[in-house]
């Protein structure tokens, strides 16, 4: 069983940065493959980035292609989520996901095993 919890959001300017962070606890975090979607009200979850199990591959959504970054640390059990140049339409919960399951990783949250509880992004116009 693993256990996920996000931090570092929170509000800031359009054009700001902000840095998520997602630790984990149990289970062995380099088997999984980490994900990263999001939620604004009234709106389905979007994919936002995904990394492997290594790190050496990473995607993302269309929108956030150029801006936000998806990294992790399996010495420290940590994935992050660097995102710059943010706009008013990136606010919305953020949430970290675990997989288990097989392939590189996924864009969907249908192989996602485990979520973390969500940090809220506000991006102010």
């Amino acid at each position: 069983q693993v256990q996920l919890v996000e931090s570092g959001g929170g509000l800031v300017q359009a054009g700001g940065s902000l840095r998520l962070s997602c630790a984990a606890s149990g289970g062995t975090f380099s088997a999984y493959f980490m994900g990263w979607f999001r939620q604004a009200p009234g709106k389905e979850r979007e994919f936002v980035a995904t990394i492997s199990r290594s790190g050496g591959s990473t995607l993302y959504g269309d929108s956030m292609k150029f801006r936000f970054t998806i990294s992790r640390d399996n010495a420290k059990r940590t994935a992050y989520l660097q995102m710059n140049s943010l706009k008013p339409e990136d606010t919305a919960v953020y949430y970290c996901a675990a997989s288990g399951k097989g392939g590189l990783y996924g864009t969907t949250p249908n192989p996602y095993d485990y979520w973390g509880q969500g940090t809220q992004v506000t991006v102010s116009s």
